[in-house]
């Protein structure tokens, strides 16, 4: 009978130690608070997005599906690009349009290169 009380004590010393080594290396099993609100691991380049960069977002899941801030948020900074591109654009096709086109070459890049020689030349002629 001693034996036997003498094995259980011993069990219990030893249990005890494994679970006092086991608690010290992993913690106590506390819970890391939640992240902020303002905090995300969606990522966008500062300009120039393209559609690698569109095509590689990963918005983090919860219970519910995506996070409806961060989706709003890429989708707003996409928008913002595109506006931004298209008034480049409509800018781009009023300068164009606003510019005469040459007869002869039919471009307005060379109609403006041949008046900026023929003022260069005509300088060199006075001189």
């Amino acid at each position: 009978m001693q034996t036997l009380l003498l094995y259980l004590l011993i069990m219990v010393v030893v249990v005890a130690a494994v679970f006092a080594v086991v608690w010290f290396v992993f913690g106590r099993g506390e819970e890391l608070p939640p992240i902020d609100d303002d905090t995300t691991l969606t990522r966008l380049p500062a300009a120039g997005i393209a559609g690698d960069d569109v095509r590689s977002l990963v918005f983090a899941q919860t219970v519910r599906g995506y996070k409806p801030r961060e989706v709003d948020w890429a989708l707003e900074r996409l928008a913002a690009e595109i506006d931004e591109l298209r008034a480049v654009v409509l800018t781009l096709q009023a300068r164009d349009a606003a510019e005469p086109v040459s007869a002869e070459s039919g471009s307005v890049y060379d109609s403006t290169h041949a008046a900026r020689a023929g003022d260069s030349t005509s300088q060199d002629d006075l001189d």
